[in-house]
């Protein structure tokens, strides 16, 4: 017998049909195959180094994701169950496809080499697939381990959000050293709107000795915001060692219990009701944009506002060239002010590395590059780390008030027109190592060597001076002066080398310095290439949806001037009959546990 949810995604795929939508009947029906999948699939979601994949390790208790600092996730990892351990790098059919069609070639890589093998091949790879024995999976769970949310590192990044849509449940991750940041609290809200099955994993609790305190605040930020999902803290860390040891109590301290029965509860046990919410809001939302154009149609086409009707055609192409005019308007804003934004941003970087190299001249105008090098060293790549990572600060509050500037040159300026993340995480990268320079040695032979050959004329001058007198050559009185003419000699000599070793010193530091700006100012000019990129795209795609909204409503108002009054009152009625039928789908769609929203005729 077929779930109660099929007949209704099928009667939402036939009004689509109906009323003309191929897109959206496109969406619904690739919905409905993957309901129809046994497949759970569990989408584990949130921003970088988080402790997503060690969070997917201690649920298999396999470390089948790789972590570490200098690792990670680049592709949309696939962790289902296989009688033999496996792993494949799936490349897609066509660029830009979705991840869930047929893929041209799947390559068998070592399980251990998997997530190394796609970060390297990231721009032909769509997504990894691993295979591994786990009572947990055999009853057709995948867990899908995703990149961080903004990480421009991946080229699939994207990928993230088109796995999203295809989702059965999702568990977004965040760690226990700060309560819900508004980024997160904004991808949450979008990740209900596209999959209403979400539990929000605490991470790290053993690395926090305050996490409960942050939990409460992450409950209570929920609550405000009207987000109905359950938080679960857990630590990955003990769970992996619980399990090392054979240690219940260490493994109940984790969490894990917790989240594993949550799984097993409402993922694997509650598949039905998992899909009836799916379906819920993917039905909901289509009918609701079925719904808005045939209400303005009928509104178009009512007999009695004829007038009206002209007006509201009028009004829609005088929004329609508005629209266009302030589209050549921001455009020329985010142009104009990235221009500005790159250009002060390197100034900004200019001044700073200056003030360093001329504290860096004051320094070696009188100390000596032989004694406390490494002191100078460590101070330097500290100032210039200092300069890096205050210059990238102002180019993110730079880049956020330009978002901001341009969506204010829209017909309709609303928070949600700004994109939550444009710049890239990978910015602050070290530099080359500063060269230590020559120092040449003043050695104890050097130093006699020196000394005898400044005497020789201090004996020889006194001598033939004194000899006038009757004495000999080699005397008190010469000896004496030799003495002082070498002492000079010395001190003359270490003056000079000294100095040379300070001249070194200042162009080593003048190098280094030159070529961390050259690095950094080039990263800060592709930056800002990436941020005019993302905005102009964003934006793009903004006022092309606003154009189409409007174009739309000329069209239809433009249908009801030229038709006559019978075809009018032909179309009110078809039109009342469709949306009536609309209305009662949609209480259908909402019985199914959709969003509480009232939708009327």
């Amino acid at each position: 017998m077929a779930p109660p949810w099929l007949d209704v995604l099928d009667e939402t795929i036939g009004a689509c049909v109906t009323h003309r939508r191929p897109d959206l009947e496109a969406r619904l029906r690739e919905k409905r195959a993957q309901q129809l999948d046994p497949k759970l699939r569990v989408l584990v979601v949130g921003e970088s180094k988080q402790g997503k994949s060690q969070l997917v390790n201690a649920l298999l208790n396999a470390p089948v994701c790789a972590v570490g600092d200098d690792i990670t996730t680049t592709v949309p990892t696939f962790v289902q169950h296989a009688d033999t351990p496996s792993a494949a790098l799936v490349r897609n059919a066509s660029a830009g496809g979705s991840i869930f069609h047929t893929p041209t070639e799947r390559i068998a890589v070592p399980i251990d080499q998997v997530t190394k093998q796609a970060s390297a091949q990231s721009k032909h790879v769509v997504r990894a697939e691993i295979g591994i024995p786990r009572a947990l999976l055999d009853s057709g769970l995948v867990l899908i381990d995703t990149p961080g949310v903004g990480d421009t590192r991946s080229a699939h990044t994207a990928s993230t959000f088109a796995t999203l849509m295809q989702a059965d449940a999702v568990l977004l991750v965040s760690d226990a050293t700060g309560e819900l940041t508004s980024a997160e609290m904004t991808l949450l809200k979008k990740v209900m709107e596209a999959c209403p099955n979400v539990t929000v994993v605490v991470t790290k609790i053993d690395l926090v000795p305050s996490w409960r305190a942050v939990v409460e605040r992450n409950r209570a930020l929920l609550a405000r915001a009207g987000v109905p999902a359950k938080l679960i803290p857990v630590s990955s860390a003990l769970r992996l060692r619980a399990a090392k040891t054979g240690d219940q109590r260490l493994n109940a301290e984790s969490g894990f219990p917790d989240l594993l029965a949550c799984v097993q509860r409402d993922i694997v046990a509650s598949a039905d009701l998992l899909a009836r919410r799916a379906v819920a809001v993917v039905a909901s939302s289509a009918i609701t944009q079925l719904v808005t154009p045939l209400r303005e149609e009928l509104t178009a086409h009512d007999s009695s506002h004829t007038v009206a009707t002209i007006s509201t055609l009028q009004e829609a192409q005088r929004r329609v060239d508005e629209l266009r005019r302030r589209s050549a308007r921001w455009q020329n804003v985010l142009n104009d002010e990235m221009a500005d934004l790159i250009s002060d941003v390197e100034y900004d970087l200019r001044d700073r590395t200056r003030k360093i190299l001329r504290e860096v001249d004051k320094t070696y105008d009188e100390a000596d590059p032989a004694i406390g090098w490494d002191k100078f060293e460590q101070w330097l790549e500290d100032n210039l780390n200092e300069a890096a990572t205050t210059n990238f600060a102002w180019l993110m509050e730079r880049a956020e008030w330009v978002a901001a500037k341009v969506a204010r040159n829209f017909p309709v300026y609303r928070e949600d027109l700004i994109p939550g993340s444009v710049l890239p995480d990978d910015l602050l990268e070290p530099a080359s190592k500063l060269e230590k320079p020559k120092i040449e040695p003043f050695s104890v032979p050097q130093k006699l060597f020196t000394g005898l050959r400044g005497s020789y004329g201090g004996v020889l001058m006194f001598g033939l001076v004194t000899s006038l007198a009757g004495m000999p050559l080699i005397n008190v009185i010469s000896l004496g002066a030799g003495a002082l003419f070498g002492g000079k000699s010395i001190l003359d000599e270490s003056d000079q080398r000294l100095k040379r070793r300070q001249a070194a010193a200042k162009a080593a530091a003048q190098r280094h310095v030159d070529d961390f700006f050259m690095k950094f100012s080039k990263d800060v000019r592709d930056s800002g290439r990436h941020i005019q990129r993302t905005l102009r795209n964003h934006f793009s795609t903004l006022a092309e949806e606003l154009q189409e909204t409007l174009l739309e409503s000329a069209r239809s108002a433009k249908r009801a001037v030229q038709d006559d009054q019978t075809e009018r009152e032909r179309r009110m009625r078809e039109g009342r009959k469709e949306l009536d039928k609309l209305v009662t789908l949609y209480k259908r769609v909402q019985a199914l546990g959709g969003p509480a929203m009232e939708l009327t005729a």
